[in-house]
């Protein structure tokens, strides 16, 4: 026993000088600039904030004889958005009452503090369990907790715990919404550009390796790279979804200077699909590379075109991701006009390589291997779904 609290006490010993860096890294970045850290850091303050405000109204200008319930209330609810701190106020509010109440009434009903805890706790236990309560269910239990410790169910009692509490979440929901709103912008749009930036990079690498040559553990990585990207746009449908709550609501959206979005889901839909469709054609390159039986290379013809369709629709990737840039910077229309025109070059010129890679499997003995018969039609797919983002739909022959 002795010698596995030592060892324990040395893990925390090495652990501790990892977590300090951390700390310090973190803090550094909220100072130098916008990001998730300054974000973590404002809204900090905002609770504390909001909490010695609700403190200052309730204890020292009320004088309220429970004053810690509007501080306690306010701290809780300065969330992520607005919209999460309205519901989640409606939802303290009443937790904290429906807590306060079963606990006064069993004391009321016992005279026996103990033998109320006995009822009450496990009522409240189960009533914050209810999924409509969401995280705020917890507090029904604590609130009956208070009420009984501090044997304060009296109805005058219970009338200022709910009061306080009211006044705490109305202080927690004013602070969040007035004092620099939450606007959850800054994660999307960087997997907006992020994503069609790294499929770029997976489509060149793969271009540049398939017509000179490429081995199982090349294949491999761009699997890998590929399976990221899908866990990329995971996170892409998660910042969708806090972009769209932190408007709503939201007093700031039109006080403070943002940019918005360019992309809704929908569009973004696409490269969930293209996403999918660039693992399909990692896997098939390293199925032919030799990891499954029968599943051969195509020819080297059949792969110089391949080569030039993956570069073109890499270049299709990579003017997306500066057009996306071009319209962070309002000033710079002319050359997000450039890029378009680019994007709509290098997609024809994917096409031309399409129709010429089915051409040649049509006509070319020997050419119509399943490996190339796979890579043909997630190279069709991946440019049908381009195609789509770039606004000019492919229609193959």
């Amino acid at each position: 026993m002795i010698q596995r609290t030592r060892q324990a006490m040395g893990a925390v010993r090495r652990r501790l000088p990892w977590e300090a860096a951390g700390v310090w890294s973190s803090a550094r970045r909220a100072c130098q600039g916008p990001g998730p850290e300054r974000e973590l850091l404002v809204q900090s303050l905002k609770a504390a904030g909001a909490a010695a405000l609700a403190w200052a109204v309730a204890g020292w200008w009320w004088n309220a004889p429970m004053a810690l319930m509007a501080p306690w209330a306010a701290v809780v609810l300065v969330q992520a958005t607005v919209y999460r701190s309205l519901r989640s106020a409606v939802q303290h509010v009443l937790v904290v009452t429906a807590g306060t109440a079963i606990a006064a009434a069993t004391a009321a009903l016992t005279h026996n503090t103990m033998v109320a805890m006995v009822i009450a706790l496990p009522l409240t236990v189960l009533l914050g369990n209810y999924s409509r309560f969401g995280s705020q269910g917890l507090y029904a239990a604590s609130t009956a907790l208070f009420v009984l410790a501090y044997q304060s169910s009296t109805p005058a009692d219970v009338g200022h715990r709910v009061m306080e509490t009211l006044l705490g979440a109305c202080i927690g929901v004013a602070v969040n919404a007035l004092i620099l709103p939450p606007l959850h912008t800054r994660g999307l749009r960087r997997l907006q550009a992020d994503i069609p930036h790294r499929s770029a990079l997976l489509l060149q690498d793969m271009a540049d390796s398939v017509s000179i040559g490429y081995d199982i553990d090349q294949a491999e990585e761009w699997h890998a790279a590929a399976r990221a990207l899908g866990t990329a746009v995971t996170e892409l449908r998660t910042a969708h979804g806090w972009h769209e709550e932190s408007l709503r609501l939201n007093p700031g959206r039109h006080l403070r200077r943002t940019t918005p979005a360019r992309r809704v889901f929908e569009e973004d839909l696409h490269w969930a699909h293209i996403t999918d469709h660039l693992e399909a054609l990692a896997r098939t390159l390293w199925e032919a590379a030799g990891t499954r039986p029968g599943f051969d290379l195509p020819s080297q013809p059949a792969l110089d075109i391949l080569a030039e369709l993956l570069r073109s629709a890499a270049e299709v990737c990579r003017a997306d991701a500066a057009l996306y840039a071009a319209e962070e910077d309002e000033a710079d229309g002319a050359d997000g006009e450039t890029v378009t025109a680019s994007r709509g070059r290098h997609l024809h010129e994917a096409h031309l390589a399409m129709e010429r890679l089915k051409d040649l499997m049509r006509s070319g003995p020997g050419t119509g291997t399943p490996g190339l018969g796979a890579l043909n039609a997630e190279s069709q797919r991946l440019l049908v779904e381009l195609a789509e983002v770039a606004g000019s739909p492919y229609a193959p022959r």
